[in-house]
């Protein structure tokens, strides 16, 4: 049976979904958007509009491989999982999603948090009490993933968006 907190966590990220369409069109207004040149977690990185919708959109279903990863373990012993934001992969694939049409990156963001949402629908109590074993931040339950990795982050990253549109020529760093 899912847990208040799961509700909560659906509600926003519904607000989220709200959000990142209401952010589609302002968006769209300031192509063509130049591609950073730093985008990795260096002090000097400073994503611009694909740069962070790009990552939106591949941390979304990371994720939540990764809760599933933890769920189907044997809940005893914490399973290994997730990534830190020096991750070749990661950064590999926020090079190359980039480039996408905007409207891809949209899409694929709205059905990442859609797919969070019908899931976070649907965790049990045992579920999220099942641990993972996190390379930098140890011992975390699957209770813990969703606001950390997902429901704050991507809030996180609409505050950024309306920053960048606030002032485009300032850029944003990754607060990955």
């Amino acid at each position: 049976m899912p847990t208040d907190s799961s509700a909560t966590e659906r509600e926003r990220l519904a607000a989220s979904r709200r959000a990142y369409n209401d952010l589609r069109q302002r968006v769209a207004a300031g192509e063509p958007w130049p591609l950073a040149v730093t985008f990795g977690t260096e002090p000097e990185a400073s994503w611009g509009p694909r740069e962070v919708l790009a990552h939106v959109a591949e941390m979304l279903p990371y994720w939540l491989g990764e809760l599933e990863r933890i769920v189907d373990g044997d809940g005893r012993i914490p399973v290994p999982f997730g990534r830190t934001g020096e991750d070749p992969i990661r950064i590999g694939m926020i090079e190359r999603e980039r480039t996408l049409p905007l409207r891809v990156l949209f899409a694929r963001i709205d059905d990442g948090l859609a797919a969070w949402e019908a899931r976070l629908g649907t965790l049990t109590d045992g579920e999220r009490a099942r641990p993972g074993l996190h390379p930098r931040l140890g011992e975390l339950l699957v209770d813990h993933l969703p606001e950390r990795f997902v429901v704050g982050h991507a809030e996180d990253h609409v505050t950024q968006l309306e920053s960048i549109l606030a002032d485009p020529a300032a850029g944003a760093g990754d607060p990955a």
